[in-house]
C-alpha cells in the first residue's frame, strides 16, 4: 500500500506527519507500506524523513500572501509549474491514499491527486485553517481538526472528526535524571524551558536577554535559539552573564526528540509560541506554560489557538503587544512562587490533552486502506 504525505511550510507540517507515519510503523510492522512525501524543498523535512525511510519528492510551489508583494506575482508562475511535478509524481506513484497536512506546498499535491480520483484525507491543526486548507477541504473525503467541532466553522460538519493533533510520542517518555546530564543541570533552581519553534524566535530570543542577568538569579533556563539565531544568541548571553550565572543557562539551536522529551521532563514552566503542534506537545506532557503567539500569523490563527488553551486555566496568554521583558519577568516570578496555580495549570493541560492523535489517524488510514 503506498500513501502520499504532502504538506510545507513549517515544523508544524512536518513532526506531525512523522509522528503518524511512526504509528502505521510500530502497529503494522507486517503490512507493506510505501511512503512518500511531496512537497516544496525543505532540508530539515528531507533530513526528518530519510531517517523513516520515507521517499522525498520535491516540487516547486509559491506561498500567496494576502498583502501586496512582487513576491505574489513570481509565485503564481511558480504554480502551474508545481502542479505539472505533482501531477507526474501522483500518476507514476499511484498511491492508494494521500494525506495532506496543509501549508502551500499541499495544494498541487491535492489538486492532481483529486483529478486522478485519488482519495484525499486532510488534518487541520490551527482552529482558523489557512486558504491552502480551506481549499484542499474541497477535495477531502475527511477532515480531521485538532480542536473541538464547535469552534470550527470553515469545513462541512459531516466531513470533520475531532481527534486533536498528532505528536511524536517520543517526546511524552522524557527523563529528569537524562536532562541533567544532557543539558549539565544543576538543580539548584526550578527550571524554565523557552521554545521558539524550530526556527526560533526573534521577539522572544530579543525580550529574554534583556533580563537573562536578573530572570537567571533564581531560575535555570534551557532556551531554543532557533538554528540561525544560536550564535548571536550565544554571544550576546555572554556579554550580559557574569561566570556564576552561566552555569544557570543552556541556550541550544535546537532541541531533537530526545532532546526535547527529557528538557520538557526537566521544565517546571514553559515559555512557547502558541502554534497547534507546540500546544499539544505541552498538553501531552502535563506542564504550565505561559504561550506568547505570533502577532501577524494568518487568520491570527495563533493567538486563537492560544485562548483556546488558556481559556480552561491550562496557560496563561501574553500577546506580542504586551510582551514587555520587566513584565514577563515579574509573571514568570509569580507563577513559580504559586504551586498551587503550577499545579492546577498542569492538571488543566492534561484535560486538553489529545496524545493518541497520531494513533487515531494512523488506524483510520489503514482501516480505510483494508476495506
Amino acid at each position: 500500500m503506498r500513501i502520499i504525505f504532502t504538506g510545507g511550510g513549517t515544523a508544524g507540517h512536518i513532526f506531525p506527519i512523522a509522528a503518524i507515519i511512526d504509528e502505521i510503523k510500530r502497529n503494522h510492522p507486517l503490512e507493506s507500506f510505501e511512503f512518500f512525501y511531496v512537497g516544496p524543498k525543505d532540508d530539515f523535512a528531507k533530513e526528518i524523513f530519510n531517517k523513516k525511510g520515507v521517499v522525498v519528492k520535491t516540487i516547486i510551489t509559491g506561498k500567496i500572501r494576502r498583502y501586496f508583494s512582487i513576491e505574489n506575482i513570481i509565485d503564481i508562475l511558480k504554480f502551474p509549474i508545481g502542479i505539472f511535478q505533482a501531477f507526474y509524481y501522483v500518476f507514476v506513484i499511484s498511491p492508494d491514499l494521500i494525506f495532506s497536512k496543509g501549508g502551500y506546498g499541499s495544494v498541487p499535491t491535492v489538486i492532481c491527486g483529486w483529478l486522478l480520483n485519488v482519495p484525499i484525507f486532510l488534518h487541520e491543526s490551527d482552529i482558523t485553517p489557512g486558504l491552502a486548507n480551506r481549499i484542499a477541504s474541497k477535495f477531502a473525503l475527511e477532515i480531521f481538526i485538532s480542536f473541538s467541532v464547535e469552534k470550527t466553522e470553515y469545513f462541512p460538519t459531516k466531513k470533520v472528526l475531532s481527534i486533536g493533533c498528532p505528536i511524536r510520542s517520543e517526546i511524552l517518555n522524557g527523563n529528569k535524571d537524562e536532562a541533567k546530564k544532557i543539558f549539565n543541570l544543576t538543580e539548584e533552581k526550578p527550571v524554565i524551558l523557552v521554545l521558539g519553534g524550530s526556527q526560533g524566535a526573534q521577539k522572544i530570543n530579543d525580550n529574554l536577554l534583556i533580563i537573562l542577568a536578573e530572570i537567571l538569579k533564581d531560575f535555570e533556563i534551557i532556551h531554543q535559539t532557533g538554528k540561525n539565531n544560536f550564535e548571536q544568541v550565544k554571544k550576546e548571553s555572554e556579554v550580559v552573564l557574569t561566570k556564576e550565572l552561566k552555569k544557570y543557562y543552556h541556550p541550544i539551536g535546537f532541541l531533537n526528540e530526545k532532546e526535547l522529551s527529557c528538557a520538557y521532563a526537566a521544565a517546571n514552566l514553559i515559555i512557547s509560541r502558541a502554534g497547534a503542534s507546540a500546544i499539544f506537545e505541552i498538553a501531552g506532557v502535563k506542564k504550565p506554560s505561559i504561550l506568547i503567539p505570533l502577532s501577524g500569523s494568518a487568520q491570527n490563527h495563533q493567538i486563537k489557538n492560544a485562548y483556546a488553551f488558556g481559556e480552561n486555566g491550562a496557560a496563561i496568554v501574553i500577546e506580542e503587544i504586551n510582551f514587555k521583558p520587566h513584565f514577563f519577568l515579574e509573571r514568570v516570578k509569580y507563577l513559580l512562587s504559586q504551586p498551587f496555580i503550577l499545579n492546577k495549570m498542569a492538571k488543566k493541560a492534561e484535560e486538553f490533552s489529545r496524545p493518541y492523535s497520531s494513533k487515531i489517524i494512523a488506524e483510520y488510514i489503514v482501516a480505510y486502506l483494508k476495506q
